[in-house]
C-alpha cells in the first residue's frame, strides 16, 4: 500500500501544530468520518499518543482524569451529531471540576449545518447543545483561521474559571488548505510567573486582620491544587496556627496526616459549631458547593479574606470581607512575606483544639464503619504515599472513601464533582494515563460501574495498571439509603449484576472477588505489587452491614418530604 504523505499543511495539521505547541502529549477520543482528518494529521506527525475509548462519555472523564492528575491540557475527539452529544453529560463533570479541557468535534459540511437536511450525523443546533454542556463553544467558520481559533480555544480552557471547550470543525474545513501562520504572542495568556520578580503589597488592614486573628481558619479548595499553592497553604497554616479545612477538591493542599489539617469534614456538625467560634477565615480557590456546607447553612466569620482566580466567585455563595483577586500561589506569597515581616504569636491550647478535632471526626467516621474499617486503614497502608485515589459515587465513596483514606500530596485525588455516576473508570484510566508509573486506585460501585463498563477494554488495551475495588451491593446503595430514610420503601434501585470477576478476566483484569476484610487486604496487596490491570470484587452482603446506617451528608440531596410549594 502505498503510503499517504501529506504535502500541503490543512487545518487538521493546524490542529495538530497546536496541540503540540501546547504540550499535549495524549489525545482521547474515538475516530470517525467526520474527524478522520484530524486523526490522520496526528498519525502523521507522530507527538501525540492517541487512546481510543470505547464510547464518548468515557473519553471526556479519560481526557478529564488526565487532566487533573497531571495539571496539562485535556483533550479529547469526537464525531458529530450523536457522537458530539454522548459528550454532553461528561462535558458537565469537567464544567464542575474546573478542568481545562478541549474538545474537539467535527461538523457536517459547513453547507449543510442547520439545515435539518437530514445530512448523516446531523444535530439539531450542536454548538448550542455543547455551549450548554461546557465553559464554552467555537465553530471554526473560516478555514484559513485554523491557527488563531485553536489558540483561542486553548487559552479559554486554562483562563479563570477554567473548563471544558468545545472546538467543532466543520468535516469540509478539516481537509482545507490553509496558511501556515507562524503567530506570536508577546504576552503568554497562561503565565508561569516568575515570583521572585514581582513586588506586590497588599493592604495593610488585610495584614493586620490575619496577624491580629486568634482563632482563624483557612478553607483550601479546587484552586489551590490547580495553582500549585500547597507548600504555601501549609506554610501559612504553621505560620499563623490556622486550622485547615479542604473542599473535596482540595484534599491534597495540605497532607491530611498534619496536626493543623481537619481535612474534608467541612458539613459535619461539629466543623460548622468550629467554625463559629473562628474570628477569621481565608478561603483560598473555592466557590463553597452545597454538599460542603450543609446548603451553604454553615457559618463563615463576618472576618473573611478570600483569594480566588474568578472574580465571580466573591459574595456568590458568601460575602467576603477582602477578595483578592489572582493565581493563588502568587497571593499566599505575597501575604507570607508581609506577614513574616512581624511578630506573629500563635495559640498552643487551639493548636491543640484543632488537633483533637481532627482525630475525633476520624475515630467517630471509624466507628461507624464497622467491618469496613479494615479496608479504610489496609487500602491507605498498602498504597504508597503517591498513589491516585479516584472515587465514583457510591456508598463506600461517599461515607469513608473521601475522607478516611488520608490524601497527602496535590493532584492524587479525583472524585466526581458533579455527582454523577459512572464516570469513575474512565476518570481513572485517564489519571493513569497520566502517570503511568503510579498506583492508581478506583472505587466505584456496581451500579455506576456498568455504565462505562465497556472501557475496561481501554485500560487492558493500553496496558494500565490501574486497580479497581468495585463495591458490589447488587443496585443503586446511595439511593437505596435515602428512599429507606424518606419513603420507609426501595423502589428501582436493585439490579441484576453480572459475574463480574469472569467479566474483568475477558476484559484483560486479573479478577477476584472478595467476602471478608482479611481476603480484601491480600487482594489489595497483590493488585498494588502487580502491576497489571486488577479488579477486586467486594460481596457487601458477606461483608457485612456497616456499624451506623449511612446517611447522606447533610444538605446533599433535596428535601423530598411532601410539603406546600410557596
Amino acid at each position: 500500500m502505498k503510503e499517504y504523505k501529506n504535502e500541503v499543511f490543512t487545518a487538521a495539521d493546524a490542529v495538530v501544530q497546536e496541540l503540540v505547541r501546547a504540550g499535549v502529549e495524549v489525545a482521547f477520543g474515538i475516530i470517525s468520518i467526520h474527524n478522520l482528518p484530524i486523526y490522520q494529521a496526528i498519525h502523521r506527525d507522530g507527538n501525540i499518543q492517541l487512546i481510543t475509548a470505547r464510547g464518548e462519555s468515557g473519553a471526556v472523564n479519560m481526557a478529564d482524569g488526565y487532566a487533573r492528575v497531571t495539571g496539562k491540557l485535556g483533550v479529547v475527539i469526537t464525531s458529530t451529531g450523536t457522537g458530539a452529544g454522548n459528550t454532553a453529560g461528561s462535558l458537565v463533570e469537567a464544567w464542575n471540576a474546573g478542568t481545562p479541557l478541549l474538545h474537539i468535534t467535527g461538523e457536517i459540511e459547513s453547507p449543510y449545518i442547520n439545515l435539518g437536511k437530514q445530512y448523516i450525523h446531523e444535530c439539531k443546533d450542536q454548538l448550542s447543545m455543547m455551549e450548554a454542556a461546557g465553559k464554552t463553544a467555537f465553530r471554526l467558520r473560516k478555514p484559513e483561521q485554523a491557527v488563531p481559533v485553536i489558540r483561542k480555544a486553548i487559552h479559554e480552557a486554562f483562563a479563570a474559571p477554567s473548563g471544558p471547550v468545545t472546538l467543532e470543525i466543520p468535516i469540509d474545513y478539516q481537509s482545507a488548505i490553509v496558511p501556515n501562520s507562524n503567530i506570536i504572542e508577546v504576552h503568554n495568556s497562561n503565565p508561569k510567573i516568575d515570583l521572585k520578580e514581582i513586588n506586590v503589597q497588599l493592604p495593610d488592614d488585610v495584614i493586620v486582620k490575619i496577624l491580629e486573628a486568634q482563632r482563624p481558619v483557612i478553607w483550601a479548595g479546587g484552586g489551590v491544587i490547580k495553582s500549585g499553592a500547597h507548600d504555601e497553604i501549609k506554610e501559612l497554616a504553621e505560620l499563623t496556627g490556622a486550622a485547615v479545612i479542604t473542599s473535596q477538591s482540595g484534599k491534597g493542599s495540605i497532607p491530611e496526616n498534619h496536626p493543623l489539617c481537619i481535612g474534608y469534614f467541612s458539613a459535619k456538625e461539629e466543623v460548622r459549631e468550629f467554625i463559629r467560634k473562628s474570628d477569621l477565615m481565608i478561603s483560598v480557590g473555592t466557590q463553597f458547593r452545597a454538599t460542603e456546607t450543609a446548603q451553604w447553612e454553615s457559618f463563615v466569620p463576618e472576618n473573611h479574606i478570600s483569594i480566588n482566580e474568578n472574580i465571580n466567585a466573591f459574595n456568590l455563595n458568601y460575602n467576603v470581607t477582602h477578595g483578592i483577586l489572582g493565581d493563588a500561589k502568587r497571593v499566599l506569597k505575597t501575604i507570607i512575606t508581609q506577614i513574616s515581616e512581624k511578630k506573629i504569636s500563635t495559640d498552643n491550647e487551639y493548636a491543640e483544639e484543632i488537633k483533637r478535632l481532627g482525630e475525633q471526626l476520624r475515630q467517630s467516621l471509624y466507628d461507624s464503619l464497622g467491618p469496613y474499617k479494615q479496608f479504610a486503614l489496609g487500602i491507605r497502608e498498602f498504597a504508597p504515599k503517591d498513589a491516585i485515589f479516584v472515587r465514583d459515587v457510591t456508598v463506600p465513596a461517599n461515607l469513608w472513601g473521601s475522607r478516611a483514606i488520608d490524601i497527602y500530596q496535590p493532584r492524587t485525588s479525583i472524585y466526581v464533582a458533579g455527582g454523577g455516576i459512572g464516570q469513575g473508570l474512565p476518570l481513572a484510566i485517564g489519571a493513569q494515563a497520566g502517570y503511568k508509573d503510579r498506583v492508581v486506585i478506583l472505587m466505584a460501585g456496581d451500579g455506576g460501574f456498568m455504565l462505562n463498563i465497556g472501557d475496561m477494554a481501554t485500560a487492558a488495551q493500553e496496558e494500565l495498571p490501574l486497580v479497581v475495588l468495585l463495591f458490589d451491593d447488587s443496585g443503586y446503595g446511595v439511593l437505596r439509603n435515602i428512599q429507606d430514610a424518606t419513603y420507609g420503601e426501595q423502589v428501582a434501585v436493585d439490579l441484576y449484576t453480572p459475574d463480574f470477576v469472569k467479566l474483568g478476566e475477558s476484559m484483560g483484569f486479573t479478577s477476584n472477588r472478595v467476602g471478608a476484610p482479611d481476603e480484601f487486604l491480600n487482594e489489595l496487596k497483590l493488585a498494588v505489587a502487580r502491576r497489571k490491570p486488577s479488579l477486586i470484587v467486594v460481596d457487601m452482603e458477606s461483608v457485612g452491614p456497616l456499624a451506623k446506617k449511612f446517611a447522606a451528608t447533610p444538605g446533599a440531596v433535596p428535601d423530598y418530604t411532601p410539603k406546600k410549594f410557596n
